[in-house]
């Protein structure tokens, strides 16, 4: 337990380590830009980054309720395609036929660019915010459905040998054996999933509409906004890529505590 709780510490040490790092070479970089070159875009190009942070938190009262609404919009389309992807999983370790079937289809889809796809979407559906949902749950699914049908493939046949010599039913195999073996690769696919459905959201709510942090980019890179709002903005999306990455990180150490050491 106390070899675990020091490897935790010294991560976390790494980790606020590297965003020194990074906020250092940021505040370098800002500093030749404006005063060195003496660019008169500095201001533009490549604010100060302590400035960023200041601004918004001056312009909290216009920045975070856009960000509420692009986590709520996220949220539900990586759900539903959380959902759907382990589903499809399930169905298709069942059915090897289905399996078969669609898998082809599953990696054909991802081969077409969400930038292309988005707007396509939008004059299909004439809807934005159902775009939104569908676009974050298209981008949610394939990563969850890959990774744990990979996990209910990692189950050794001794194993599942074993299960049915004494018996057991598919539902009972499936859930005292196929499920947890494939938890830990589900986790691994909502990780990468949490971060990149909320790329969509602000990706769709560039498209249209008059609410999001994809809205606040679009409107301050043409004006409507100063331009500070876009990189408070930017700096904003990036913190909540890497936080939905930790919530389902420690969603997972609550599910599995065996693998962190009984934590």
């Amino acid at each position: 337990m106390k070899s675990v709780t020091v490897k935790r510490l010294k991560g976390r040490v790494v980790i606020f380590g590297w965003l020194c790092v990074v906020f250092l070479m940021w505040q370098e970089a800002s500093f030749i830009l404006a005063d060195v070159v003496k660019d008169k875009m500095a201001s533009r190009t490549l604010p100060y980054l302590h400035q960023i942070i200041a601004n918004l938190v001056v312009r909290g009262s216009l920045i975070f309720p856009h960000a509420g609404q692009t986590l709520s919009r996220a949220l539900a389309g990586f759900l539903l395609g959380a959902a759907a992807g382990f589903a499809l999983a399930l169905v298709m370790s069942v059915a090897g036929i289905v399996e078969r079937m669609l898998f082809p289809y599953l990696l054909a889809s991802q081969m077409i660019p969400i930038l292309g796809l988005a707007p396509i979407l939008a004059g299909i559906i004439g809807n934005i915010a159902q775009t939104r949902l569908f676009i974050a749950a298209f981008i949610t699914f394939f990563p969850v459905a890959v990774n744990t049908l990979a996990g209910f493939k990692s189950v050794e046949p001794e194993k599942l040998a074993l299960m049915y010599s004494l018996a057991a039913n598919k539902y009972t195999v499936y859930r005292k054996l196929m499920a947890p073996a494939a938890l830990p690769f589900l986790f691994s696919g909502l990780k990468i999933a949490a971060p990149m459905a909320i790329t969509a959201a602000i990706l769709v709510d560039t498209l249209g509409g008059a609410s999001g942090l994809g809205y606040l980019i679009t409107y301050s890179l043409y004006g409507g906004f100063p331009i500070m709002v876009f990189w408070s903005t930017v700096l904003l999306s990036a913190v909540l890529g890497i936080l939905s990455y930790q919530v389902i990180a420690a969603v997972e150490k609550i599910a599995m505590p065996y693998k962190y050491g009984g934590e």
